[in-house]
């Protein structure tokens, strides 16, 4: 039996022996011979007519359930709880035992155990989206030691042990690759679909997949402080950060409690004392302590106390399963209510890496001679240079480096400038004064002394960035972008992606007031960024969002929301399935306290049964339940807001 009111979702889980958590077998022998009794009953079975044999029966049917609610109830005592549901639960059901309900009081218990487990499998199967999203750690090592090899537990690998990875092989552990660059999938911690090269001496993360080749690491930080680890850690600590929803239901369910033993013991006694003051009034203490029970039975808080945190944590399995890591059910609520998302550039909206984006007065074999000259820089205008276009076998002579300027060759017999336009000042050679306006990184060329064209590198945007920005506007959020690059660049990528308001030259601290600014004009702002000065700037905001597949330590230990697949549409689904997630508790919540009171009233006057007690307590449960577990499909909906004002 479960009681996540008192125990977070995951400890419930863990807490539960096996045997509780996998006995399905319970409720439902429970329930069939509940039915096998009501049958029987309806068709006149003559040895199901006596009483005691009928007593047996109920009985039989009642203890595979019945006994673990009352241990429950129990227990809960012992630590203090006394006023639980278990205790409710407990009570009508014996009580309506005592009042010859049987079928009733079976049907109560059996149900309840019917909901619990079907609410065990929803967070098991929550738990379950999480961790596919990470796959799974590890389970050894393989650490080499002189000449020879040992296999060890991940974490017994210390900082500076070389790690061997075979192909097809998970990394344990964070570490830098020791010799050549070598391809790796990384699905697992980023989503990306194309495996990814990493260079000799870059930093490989445990998760990642060895694709091609028997790769050597040496480790950088234990198993325990790994991406992976981090990531789990998170999310088994995210239903500790309750949602403000689940917080009342929790604080509710504490003084509602002992209010509604307290009501049920004065609809017993008040018309006692009723038939005391007026004596033509008769008093029948039976039929008074049956709308007692069914009241109790009635106003037991099952559908709230479960359904609340099982919406919020389904809701949490499902954004995992998505690659958005929400780090408490309390961010996820938050992000709801959102009507700004402010982006950083580089990094988040952007590649972070150079590509060519435009080449002017050069031909194509002027290119390929630039590509020649670069192609033993490891500079990375160098290597977007050489990916944009292959180099050819141009023989390149007296190669120098001029720091801070670019480089000068000789090919062919005649000599070539490929740098800045301060290496052409430099060289004293003649430029079109247009090149100081041109947006973005530029590279020019010049060939024996005179100008020849020159090459244009940008930051280029993500895939999925214009998207994510239309999906945003279709949900009727403003967005910002804010950089530390110069304006007329941050303008540029502001236009190709649709972004209305952008701001440029900004140091982390100017960052920082904007989004002051913003607040103060009564905005909910998100923050999305991914770089370590970002750090203040997710702290500050309302929610802060961290692009946490490429993105630095820092950001993703301050933000509130890690997108681990590094994805800047993915913001619009979170924004989307907190709305949701926040719809069916608003759904849950209502359509709860609705049934409850009208039956609670019918209950009291005498006109609802034991069964709509068991309908209006265990049956609404049931379906709050069944309608939480909707967020775990994989359709999301977006649904515009109001559209704001400029």
């Amino acid at each position: 039996m479960a009681h996540i009111h008192h125990h977070d979702v995951h400890e419930h889980v863990h807490e539960h022996n096996a045997e509780e958590n996998m006995s399905w077998w319970k409720p439902f022998l429970s329930l069939a011979l509940l039915l096998a009794g009501i049958i029987m009953t309806a068709m006149n079975v003559q040895w199901f007519q006596n009483q005691w044999v009928r007593i047996a029966w109920y009985a039989v049917a009642w203890l595979p359930t019945g006994l673990g609610v009352l241990h429950e109830a129990i227990e809960e005592a012992r630590e203090g709880e006394v006023f639980s549901e278990f205790l409710l639960m407990s009570v009508a059901s014996i009580g309506a035992f005592a009042i010859g309900e049987f079928p009733e009081a079976v049907a109560v218990m059996a149900l309840y155990c019917i909901g619990e487990a079907l609410q065990d499998r929803a967070v098991s199967r929550a738990r379950g989206n999480i961790k596919s999203l990470i796959a799974f750690r590890p389970d050894h090592a393989v650490v080499i030691k002189g000449e020879g090899r040992m296999t060890v537990d991940p974490a017994d690998v210390k900082v500076g042990d070389i790690v061997e990875v075979k192909p097809g092989e998970r990394v344990p552990v964070d570490g830098t690759l020791t010799g050549n660059a070598a391809v790796f999938d990384t699905a697992a911690l980023t989503g990306e679909s194309m495996p990814r090269v990493i260079e000799g001496g870059d930093e490989v993360l445990a998760g990642m997949i060895a694709s091609e080749s028997v790769v050597h690491i040496q480790a950088v930080r234990p198993a325990s402080e790994s991406a992976v680890s981090r990531i789990l850690h998170m999310v088994e600590d995210a239903t500790e950060h309750k949602a403000p929803a689940e917080q009342f239901i929790r604080r509710f369910a504490k003084i509602y409690t002992p209010i509604v033993v307290g009501l049920a013991v004065l609809v017993v006694a008040l018309p006692w004392v009723w038939s005391m003051v007026v004596p033509t009034f008769a008093y029948n203490f039976s039929e008074w302590l049956h709308r007692a029970l069914v009241f109790l039975v009635i106003s037991c808080p099952c559908a709230l106390v479960i359904s609340i945190p099982l919406s919020y944590f389904a809701g949490i399995g499902a954004a995992s399963r998505r690659g958005i890591l929400f780090k408490g059910s309390n961010h996820l609520d938050a992000i709801a209510g959102v009507d700004t998302v402010v982006f950083d550039k580089t990094g988040t909206l952007t590649t972070g890496r150079f590509a060519v984006s435009e080449v002017s007065g050069l031909g194509d074999e002027q290119v390929a001679t630039v590509a020649a000259i670069e192609r033993d820089s490891t500079h990375p205008i160098a290597r977007a240079i050489t990916d944009y276009c292959t180099p050819d076998d141009t023989i390149v002579n007296d190669l120098k480096n001029i720091a801070g300027y670019g480089l000068s060759a000789v090919v062919d017999g005649k000599t070539w400038l490929v740098g800045s336009t301060r290496l052409l000042e430099h060289e004293g050679v003649d430029y079109p004064s247009t090149l100081k306006n041109v947006v973005g990184t530029m590279v020019a060329v010049a060939v024996d002394g005179l100008y020849a064209g020159h090459i244009t590198l940008s930051d280029l945007p993500k895939e999925d960035a214009a998207r994510a920005i239309k999906e945003l506007n279709r949900l009727g959020i403003d967005t910002v972008m804010l950089s530390g690059d110069k304006q007329a660049l941050v303008n540029q990528v502001a236009d190709r992606l649709g972004i209305g308001k952008a701001f440029g030259d900004l140091l982390p601290q100017d960052k920082v007031e904007h989004i002051e600014g913003i607040k103060n004009e009564g905005w909910q702002v998100a923050f999305v960024g991914d770089g370590i000065n970002d750090a203040p700037v997710l702290a500050i905001s309302d929610v802060g969002i961290a692009m946490g597949g490429l993105g630095s330590d820092m950001a993703v230990e301050t933000a509130d929301v890690v997108i681990q697949t590094d994805q800047p549409s993915r913001v619009a689904e979170a924004i989307t399935l907190s709305k949701r997630t926040r719809h069916i508790v608003v759904q849950n919540i209502t359509f709860a306290i609705v049934v409850k009171v009208l039956v609670m009233i019918l209950g009291v006057l005498g006109i609802a049964n034991m069964w709509e007690a068991v309908f209006a307590d265990v049956g609404v449960a049931l379906l709050c339940v069944l309608n939480a577990l909707r967020l775990m499909q994989n359709k999301v909906h977006a649904k515009p807001l109001r559209l704001r004002s400029a």
